[in-house]
């Protein structure tokens, strides 16, 4: 099975600040991987790099077979932890300008999703509350039919009972080949759908491998043996 994301020896650093420091990782397609680790520790700079957001200090980075750039890009969808939305679009106009700009983009499942959220398409995005911009931008990001869906933090501004519809839609969305990478500190909201994790810490990879097996050596949950990992 081709490896989907692949980091070799790669660093990052802003200034004197490392983010990432000499990491090596492969992720298999077909699997959903828990991104988990504190505030700081170096997610958000792993995402944005295999979005082809930031370039590494040293190291490679390989995403779909291609180095991040223009290759990779029809081939991965991103999506921040902040929203970045034109307010003055309404819904329906951003998605038409996704459809213009994606050709893998899915208008009709979109609007398909907005119906299900209760999100009216002809409403303009400044009228929208936080939680709901963040619903319909996670709509734009899984109704493109890619190989690598990276997401930070894509559950952390709604509420409690969106959570559940927005992880059925990660799982219903994404073929059986690609992989979904989930940025979270809500690890016990997505611990059910993950199948692999990699625990991050001050740049470095301090666990990782398939959920299954580290529960039986472990004997803990992914949120319990996260919460003894990161204690203060």
């Amino acid at each position: 099975m081709a490896d989907v994301f692949e980091l070799k020896n790669v660093t990052k650093r802003y200034g004197k600040k490392t983010a990432l420091d000499n990491v090596t990782l492969s992720l298999p397609k077909g699997q959903i991987v828990g991104l988990l680790g504190p505030n700081g520790s170096g997610k958000t700079t792993m995402l944005k790099l295999a979005a082809g957001l930031l370039k590494p200090t040293s190291g490679d980075i390989s995403v779909c077979g291609f180095k991040p750039g223009a290759e990779s890009k029809d081939l991965v969808a991103y999506q921040s932890d902040k929203v970045y939305l034109n307010e003055w679009m309404n819904v329906l106009d951003l998605m038409k300008m996704h459809s213009d700009f994606f050709t893998n983009f899915k208008e009709d499942k979109a609007l398909d999703m907005l119906k299900d959220l209760g999100i009216d398409p002809k409403d303009k995005l400044k009228s929208m509350s936080k939680g709901t911009k963040e619903k319909v931008q996670l709509i734009t990001t899984m109704c493109r039919d890619v190989d690598l869906y990276l997401l930070d933090e894509p559950i952390g501004g709604v509420d409690p009972a969106a959570r559940d519809y927005i992880l059925n839609t990660i799982l219903s969305n994404y073929s059986e080949n690609a992989t979904v990478v989930i940025s979270t500190h809500l690890i016990s909201d997505v611990e059910s759908v993950l199948n692999h994790v990699l625990f991050l810490k001050q740049g470095h990879i301090i666990r990782q491998g398939d959920v299954d097996v580290i529960r039986e050596e472990t004997g803990m949950s992914i949120d319990a043996l996260f919460r003894e990992e990161f204690k203060c």
